[in-house]
């Protein structure tokens, strides 16, 4: 049975799940911390800037809005356009942008250590 080269194995796409899962608040107060947007924006940007390997469905997107709303990270208003359907617009709090600062220097430690870790000569001596 050929399998294609192009897709991760099952393994590895466990893995990025994973990690990709418990990211998801870093990404999406960076993503904001420019200014506001609604969720398709949101999704839009994240697709487009990673090329595709951190696209989001909106089944993930809004629990995790919603979870950084009620911790007082984001906040959001509704805005209605003279033509179309009412928009949910996402913005970063003070609190939200202490988040991000605070979950940047934990991720770029850990990257930074992984790295390291990595980066040594583990042959046998």
């Amino acid at each position: 049975m050929a399998t294609d080269e192009s897709e991760p194995p099952k393994e590895r796409r466990g893995i990025e799940r994973e990690l990709r899962r418990g990211s998801l608040e870093l990404i999406l107060l960076h993503l904001l911390s420019p200014g506001e947007a609604y969720g398709y924006e949101i999704v839009s940007k994240l697709t487009t800037d990673t090329n595709g390997a951190l696209a989001l469905t909106d089944g993930t997107l809004y629990p995790v809005l919603y979870r950084l709303e009620r911790a007082g990270y984001v906040a959001v208003r509704w805005e209605t356009p003279e033509r179309g359907t009412p928009r949910k617009y996402y913005q970063l709090t003070p609190a939200g942008r202490e988040e991000l600062q605070r979950l940047k220097f934990e991720w770029t430690t850990f990257a930074r250590a992984m790295t390291d870790f990595l980066e040594q000569d583990r042959r046998a001596k």
